[in-house]
């Protein structure tokens, strides 16, 4: 029997209860994995509340590692005591289950099991953000703003944006959150509590604003973010942390600047085995080449995943926090 945290209806963190599960064999394609660790990340509030609607009973969670331990019939290029990880995968917070090796990735030596686990999407959501959606608007130098820069992926970004030559602006609520933001690879850091968003960015752009803004707040950020924004910029709406953007007048592009925007979701980037294996093995590489660092900043036991969803929620929480199983 494997432990699960499973949901039976959508609500707050008490709906998320341990429950014992039958997992059985794997099937063709199939193998059964041993979580060593499962990534928290804000989705999995969305799941949770009902944001994000999903079949029921399900067990949360999108992102974990672990190894192998059986394998089914007609699986190629992995066997029993491989060491894996994935994300997008709804249902990890437990701590056996059954997984298409089409979703699974190999994790290399010198990526311990708890950093794959707490960056596989956050380190490709990354990695999709800053060198594919926003490539064609920046050129080295550029400086460009980050919302929630102490967040997981935030801590990321600020590392890998740093690495690839651009100038980061990110916003926090504290003055502990500042100073890891600075930690991080952030030129320039807001606290938004105290100052004026807008203002500052351009304040530090000498009065031109960014080509790239992105955001993962959502609603309490969007008529801020347009308005950093250059003539002609980018809007990467990615999240919804703060709740969904409500309707909007396209007008508002126009008037504002001829403004672009994009939703972007990791899903799309990583729609085939093509791109997740070129995905992860950007992710790796940086991680093994020291240019993004990978602090484990909260651990909880399985057992208290609500919790975890309590302090993600209340904004206790800053970097990469897992569940262990």
């Amino acid at each position: 029997m494997s432990k699960s945290i499973l949901m039976h209806e959508n609500g707050g963190p008490e709906k998320m209860q341990l429950h014992d599960v039958e997992v059985g064999a794997p099937g063709p394609g199939q193998v059964k994995i041993r979580h060593t660790a499962i990534g928290l990340n804000f989705i999995d509030v969305y799941t949770r509340s009902g944001l994000y609607q999903t079949p029921m009973p399900n067990a949360v969670g999108r992102e974990a590692s672990g190894v192998i331990v059986e394998v089914g019939p007609k699986v190629k290029g992995f066997k029993k005591g491989d060491r894996v990880a994935y994300c997008g995968v709804l249902g990890a917070y437990c701590q056996e289950r059954l997984m298409g090796v089409d979703q699974l990735v190999h994790v290399p030596k010198g990526v311990s099991d708890e950093q794959a686990a707490a960056i596989m999407l956050k380190g490709m959501t990354t990695e999709y953000l800053v060198d594919h959606t926003a490539k064609a608007w920046l050129k080295k130098g550029d400086t460009i703003l980050f919302h929630a820069a102490a967040g997981g992926v935030g801590l990321l970004f600020g590392q890998w944006a740093k690495a690839r030559g651009y100038k980061v602006i990110g916003t926090v609520s504290s003055p502990e959150k500042a100073a890891l933001a600075k930690k991080n690879g952030y030129k320039w850091v807001i606290d938004y509590t105290k100052e004026d968003i807008v203002a500052q960015v351009k304040k530090i752009t000498k009065g031109k604003g960014v080509p790239v803004v992105f955001d993962g707040v959502g609603k309490d950020t969007w008529n801020a973010s347009l308005d950093c924004l250059q003539p002609r910029g980018l809007m990467v709406s990615f999240g919804n942390a703060s709740g969904a953007v409500p309707p909007v007048a396209l007008g508002i592009l126009n008037t504002k600047g001829s403004l672009y925007v994009t939703r972007p979701s990791l899903g799309v980037y990583t729609a085939t085995r093509a791109e997740l294996e070129a995905s992860a093995k950007s992710l790796f590489k940086m991680v093994k080449s020291g240019k993004v660092k990978i602090a484990i900043d909260q651990r909880y036991p399985l057992a208290n995943a609500a919790q975890s969803h309590i302090d993600l929620e209340s904004r206790k929480t800053t970097g990469q926090t897992i569940l262990v199983p």
